[in-house]
């Protein structure tokens, strides 16, 4: 039965436009939570129905994807998120760890590589998730961790039904996932493909998820993290422990943030690319307002100030330098503009923007708000479980850092590689709420995020009409697999045949990703206050629900 429905159901890539019609935002007089799942989501609406505020809803959110979309995140994953407080304050928390301290240039050479691995115990960096998910928690949630993680446990124990996208995340990676005998038994039961509706019960990560709810630290020190690094040195990763247990204590941070036609658009800093988005927005400040939304000309200038913004990451950022701030100076934004101007921003784009992250929104009725994303990197990380924890580790150190001599995101001991995952926030001139949002997407992300904003800010789209227009991205972006790809602009079709016609014009080399398949899975909550209510949008490319309380 659950086979037939599977094969019955096109993908949202394959489904013709006319099957799509556009939805209505989701309106509502208190609070909000949308996220890529609808158990998600409730989890969310839960909390804030009970009482809880954004930042317990975001809490309880996170937990619960890491079984409702256990390809796209999970524990042993990274996390960063974006929180505006009732009084305008906006704070960020960035979980994110560093490779072995074993592993220099020299380690990966004499191992053979003349890249990091993009799979095995190689391509691990320490996971930044739950020492995020402890900050978050310790600087603004109301509610135990232990009460709003309990329903994520209970799910992790009876299984929460395979949908047809973690079917298709598993199959993508099926032989990997196979030689891992945990993986194999939660994700592949009986050695086949789950159908989609049957339910993967994870006994080992639901007590994993109590422990950590009762003490978040435990991950970082102590005998899980004894465990964890004692498994991977067996593997051959050289880590230490020490930098393990370095990476658990992380602070909040102030956001970073640009103006943007009289609004302020806040992100999380570095190792997150945010500073990319707000570059992007800063070149195109003043101008997107007078083009026709997704015509032609709108197109060719957000693709261009991509462009420049991967040049900039890609030849001279790395996570533990400061070059980034340059790009967002006045003089920096001016002379990129006559760059545009002049057209040398080469034509970028295309390629597949891995979606291999999952985010979320939430929003409560006093205006605290929270944009939250986490990823394992590529589908299910390095394909790695941390042996009777359920805990699928990332490949973000293959995924973000090069083995390229004097580059500055070159690998080495304690240095975190670059990193894709970015949130924001976008508050009035006196510091008031009008939109919070996200979406996962690998390189795409930071375009998505901008091409969101604009479409929110220049010209006052809806939340649900944001998340469903057509996009488009650039590639290759800064992942080091594929750094020296061929430079292309993919583009769902329904940006129009004129519009795709007009962009070859332009120079660019168009690649057509169908009328869905651009990637990305973007939230958006906007609050009217006008009106004093909030409109929520999920992204239909996924099964993205949004919900008021």
């Amino acid at each position: 039965m659950a086979e037939s429905y599977e094969s019955q159901q096109p993908s949202v890539q394959q489904q013709p436009e006319q099957r799509r019609p556009p939805r209505t935002p989701v309106l509502s007089a208190g609070g909000m939570a949308a996220s890529a799942h609808p158990a998600v989501t409730f989890a969310g609406a839960a909390v804030l129905r009970d009482g809880g505020n954004a930042v317990d809803a975001a809490l309880a959110m996170a937990a619960m994807s890491w079984l409702a979309l256990p390809g796209q995140c999970g524990v042993g994953g990274d996390a960063f998120a974006v929180v505006r407080e009732p009084d305008g304050r906006v704070w960020t928390v960035c979980g994110s760890g560093y490779g072995p301290d074993g592993g220099d240039l020299d380690f990966y050479a004499a191992q053979g590589h003349d890249a990091v691995p993009l799979a095995g115990p190689l391509s691990v960096a320490v996971p930044g998730a739950p020492a995020a998910l402890a900050a978050l928690h310790a600087t603004g949630a109301t509610r135990e961790l232990a009460e709003l993680w309990a329903p994520a446990a209970r799910a992790a124990e009876g299984g929460l039904p395979c949908t047809a996208k973690t079917r298709g995340d598993i199959a993508e990676v099926r032989q990997l996932l196979a030689a891992d005998p945990d993986a194999l038994r939660n994700l592949l039961p009986a050695g086949r493909l789950p159908a989609v509706g049957h339910r993967l019960a994870q006994p080992d990560l639901a007590a994993t998820i109590r422990t950590l709810a009762a003490d978040p630290a435990a991950f970082y020190t102590g005998a899980f993290a004894e465990r964890a690094v004692a498994a991977l040195r067996a593997a051959g990763a050289p880590f230490s422990g020490e930098e393990w247990a370095l990476c658990g204590d992380v602070a909040p941070q102030p956001a970073i943030s640009t103006a943007y036609r009289g609004r302020t658009v806040h992100q999380t800093p570095p190792p997150s690319p945010g500073w990319m988005a707000l570059q992007q927005l800063a070149l195109c400040d003043g101008t997107l307002g007078d083009l026709a939304p997704l015509g032609a000309d709108a197109v060719h200038l957000l693709a261009s100030a991509a462009r420049l913004s991967f040049a900039d990451r890609v030849g001279r950022c790395a996570s533990d330098t400061e070059v980034w701030r340059e790009t967002l100076t006045p003089a920096a934004v001016a002379a990129a503009r006559e760059r545009l101007a002049r057209g040398e921003a080469p034509p970028g784009g295309a390629g597949t923007a891995d979606g291999d992250t999952t985010s979320m929104a939430a929003v409560d009725a006093d205006g605290r708000a929270v944009s939250y994303i986490h990823s394992l990197a590529f589908t299910f990380g390095s394909k790695v479980t941390l042996p009777g924890t359920g805990v699928l580790l990332n490949n973000r150190l293959g995924r973000g850092a090069y083995l390229i001599p004097g580059h500055p995101n070159a690998v080495r001991p304690r240095r975190r590689p670059l990193h894709t995952l970015n949130a924001w926030v976008v508050t009035d001139a006196a510091g008031g709420l009008e939109h919070v949002g996200n979406t996962p997407g690998g390189d795409g992300q930071v375009q998505w995020n901008t091409q969101l904003v604009s479409h929110l800010v220049d010209h006052g789209m809806d939340p649900q009409a944001v998340v469903e227009a057509p996009r488009f991205f650039i590639h290759p972006g800064s992942d080091a697999d594929v750094l020296g790809q061929p430079e292309e602009l993919r583009c769902e079709s329904r940006l129009g045949a004129e519009v795709l016609a007009g962009l070859r014009e332009r120079g660019h080399a168009v690649t057509d990703a169908g009328p869905w398949g651009g990637g990305g899975s973007a939230m958006v909550i906007t609050a009217d206050r006008e009106r004093g209510c909030l409109l929520g949008g999920a992204d239909p490319r996924q099964d993205g629900v949004a919900l008021g309380v």
